[in-house]
């Protein structure tokens, strides 16, 4: 299991293993979700909409295409801005 060292500022560096698996770039930004049980987990703040295709599919559905997606996303990035 790759580890990392918390640094006296609170920084640390995140394993490359881990960086590949989650597809991170220098300049990306990571979310912490922490869980009632007390469990965080690190996922990528931002991910490419057409990543999730198919994902929230329910028989009956009308698709929705990338560029709704992404409308959908800066409408919603822009009312947390606020």
């Amino acid at each position: 299991m790759p580890t990392s060292t918390l640094t006296s500022k609170g920084q640390t560096t995140i394993p490359k293993e881990i960086r590949d698996y989650l597809k991170l770039h220098p300049g990306d930004q990571i979310d912490f979700i922490v869980q009632d049980d007390g469990t965080v987990f690190l996922a990528p703040a931002v991910s490419d909409a057409r990543e999730l295709k198919g994902v929230l599919h329910r028989p009956g559905m009308k698709p929705v295409s990338v560029e709704e997606m992404r409308t959908a996303v800066r409408k919603r990035a822009a009312s947390w801005a606020k």
